[in-house]
């Protein structure tokens, strides 16, 4: 039997659901004036996003929450429409409404064919949040999930936000997204699609092991786990709870430097100017972090380690200098300080602008917004 209007003890593991996806909602996209608020469930038609939506829908019934679904198509697969259709229909079936079928197209880019279908997956919900007027999407990413991506950031030899997973509650592009599963496991999602009676779509590509996730999750983090000990992935999975408030910390107190770095510099036009004086006076864990959010600032990329380590050796060193070249075609130099003025001067971070036909029009506008996207 179902746990809607079930007889008996309710499944613990959909209680477990049920408790954070309330606490997540409730935290992040709170009720306003004009009644609960709209949340869409991303759901592939998965085991993990088929549990979240089954949970969910529980509040929809009750009216705590209006609960809609959006649905993505990345047709690669061959049969994929028909897929995205029969999770439509099951997500109706649950009570979910809206619910929102979009088909994206998956351009092969630089990342691979896994960071290529995520930016178009996320690009078609941005869509459909735009046109429903959701509060918030809810994402059905578990504790495996994150062990995965704590493992794979371990493995690129990245920094502390790599190593702290996906976050709980994140924005981008405008939209609130919500993990509420992160320390729940696919098993207990499982557990929860037997206990709601749904079957659930396994997507054959979760089982290509040509692809790094896939090989992370079928031989590796098994392999650990039968070295090391059972446990492993919630460990890892604890890891990410605990540095991920280390890194939003150390995120927000770099943001806060490189703005300091900034106002205490000329500003030149085209560039990015960062004060010299400010920079050397930091820690150089904050230092480094507001360097590299200069970079991805200026139009470039998040620097690698060791391009990073250049730019952060070239900020302390004296005199005029220049170009240190960054990925995305950002060259930084290093000024003197103004005549008639005192210190060490300031750095200037450049992107040139490309005229269609044409070489190098000039500098690049400075974009203070643009952020560093990383997802799991």
């Amino acid at each position: 039997m179902t746990q809607f209007a079930r007889r008996g003890r309710l499944s613990p593991d959909v209680a477990a659901g049920r408790r954070r996806v309330l606490a997540a909602v409730r935290e992040h996209a709170p009720p306003t004036r004009s009644g609960p608020p709209l949340v869409l469930v991303a759901c592939s038609g998965g085991p993990d996003s088929l549990a979240l939506a089954a949970v969910a829908a529980h509040f929809a019934r009750r009216g705590t929450l209006r609960v809609g679904g959006v649905v993505v198509d990345h047709r690669l697969q061959e049969g994929s429409a028909a897929v995205a259709e029969r999770t439509a229909r099951t997500l109706e079936d649950l009570g979910l409404a809206p619910v929102v079928v979009t088909a994206v197209t998956v351009h092969p880019g630089g990342g691979g064919p896994e960071m290529a279908a995520r930016t178009a997956r996320y690009a078609g919900i941005a869509e459909v949040v735009a046109r429903t007027g959701a509060d918030a999407v809810l994402l059905g990413h578990t504790l495996d999930d994150q062990a995965e991506s704590v493992l794979l950031g371990l493995a690129r030899g990245s920094g502390t936000r790599s190593l702290a997973g996906m976050p709980p509650a994140r924005e981008l592009d405008g939209v609130t997204y919500l993990r509420p599963f992160l320390d729940l496991s696919r098993e207990q999602a499982r557990q929860i699609c037997a206990a709601e009676q749904l079957e659930p779509w396994h997507d054959p590509t979760n089982r290509d092991t040509s692809l790094m996730r896939a090989r992370v999750r079928h031989r590796v983090l098994p392999l650990l786990e039968e070295e090391l000990g059972p446990g492993l992935a919630r460990a890892l999975a604890r890891s990410a709870a605990i540095l991920g408030p280390d890194a939003d910390y150390l995120d927000g107190a770099a943001r806060e430097l490189l703005e300091r770095a900034r106002a205490a510099a000329p500003e030149p036009p085209g560039a990015l100017a960062l004060d010299l004086a400010t920079l050397r006076a930091a820690h150089p864990a904050l230092r480094r972090r507001a360097l590299s959010a200069a970079v991805v600032a200026a139009g470039g990329e998040t620097p690698a380690h060791e391009r990073l380590g250049a730019l952060d050796a070239f900020a302390e060193e004296h005199g005029a200098a220049g170009p240190v070249q960054m990925a995305g075609k950002v060259s930084v130099w290093r000024r003197r300080p103004p005549a008639g003025t005192r210190g060490p001067g300031h750095l200037e971070l450049v992107r040139p602008r490309t005229a269609a036909g044409a070489g190098a029009a000039g500098p690049h506008p400075i974009d203070a917004s643009h952020e560093e996207r990383r997802e799991g």
